[in-house]
């Protein structure tokens, strides 16, 4: 597990909730040459041996950071303000760590990124691991799936209305801990291997009257999951409050 304790690694995103994590896990593993890179270093919390100044949107900080990283892991942006942004920023980060010699890159993607997926978001993703490979370094990808953490931001108006208004349909999602992305990211920073791809996954893939069952139980509540269309289920969230149905 600790091949690399004494590696020079560098973890972008640092002051974001996974790098936060995955910093603190490091610190757990013994890590002890580990840098935290931001576009604010200032908002950066976790303990970590350096804190750096690093924005994907500037050349000079990145060739400043990236110089003499044995292990770089490569958090993905937040960017998603602007179509393609984000991928921009990933492969300009990615191509001034193949420039600097970087000994292996890391990275969080996400599950399914292929050009099947109807997902907004999976170019960034998809254009990030071609340009992590084109590089020929040896590299880790990391294929995060939803975290579930992410449903504590609507499940207060969830209990509150008892409707869960969706579109998903029968489909399935392997909801995942952010901690325990944050425990694999820190593990893979950690323990010596080639190239690999690796889908980090929750136990089972869950459907949305499944996830409601298991908040029902645990609130003691009845919420009840609506079907809706795309389009309506569009309209409600520009709308002030979704129409009773």
């Amino acid at each position: 597990m600790n091949d690399f304790r004494d590696a020079r690694m560098l973890v972008t995103g640092a002051s974001g909730k996974l790098g936060t994590a995955v910093l603190n896990e490091l610190a757990k593993g013994g890590a002890k040459n580990v840098m935290a890179g931001s576009r604010d270093p200032a908002r950066i919390t976790a303990s970590a041996a350096q804190k750096v100044r690093l924005d994907f949107d500037d050349a000079a900080s990145m060739e400043a950071a990236f110089r003499g990283v044995d292990r770089l892991l490569i958090i993905s942006t937040d960017a998603l303000d602007e179509p393609g942004k984000r991928g921009r920023q990933h492969r300009a980060a990615v191509e001034a760590a193949a420039r600097a010699g970087v000994g292996h890159i890391l990275y969080t993607s996400m599950t399914n990124p292929g050009p099947e997926s109807l997902i907004p978001f999976a170019p960034d993703h998809r254009s990030t691991e071609v340009a992590i490979g084109a590089t020929g370094l040896p590299h880790t990808i990391l294929r995060n799936n939803w975290y579930h953490d992410n449903l504590l931001f609507s499940l207060p108006q969830l209990l509150a209305s008892g409707q869960w208004f969706t579109s998903a349909g029968a489909g399935r999602v392997g909801y995942v801990a952010r901690s325990d992305c944050a425990a694999a990211a820190a593990g893979a920073l950690l323990t010596k291997g080639g190239s690999a791809t690796h889908d980090i996954t929750g136990p089972a893939a869950l459907t949305v009257e499944e996830v409601a069952a298991v908040v029902n139980a645990a609130f003691g509540k009845s919420i009840k999951v609506v079907q809706v269309s795309d389009d309506d289920l569009a309209a409600g969230m520009r709308a002030p409050r979704f129409p009773n149905r």
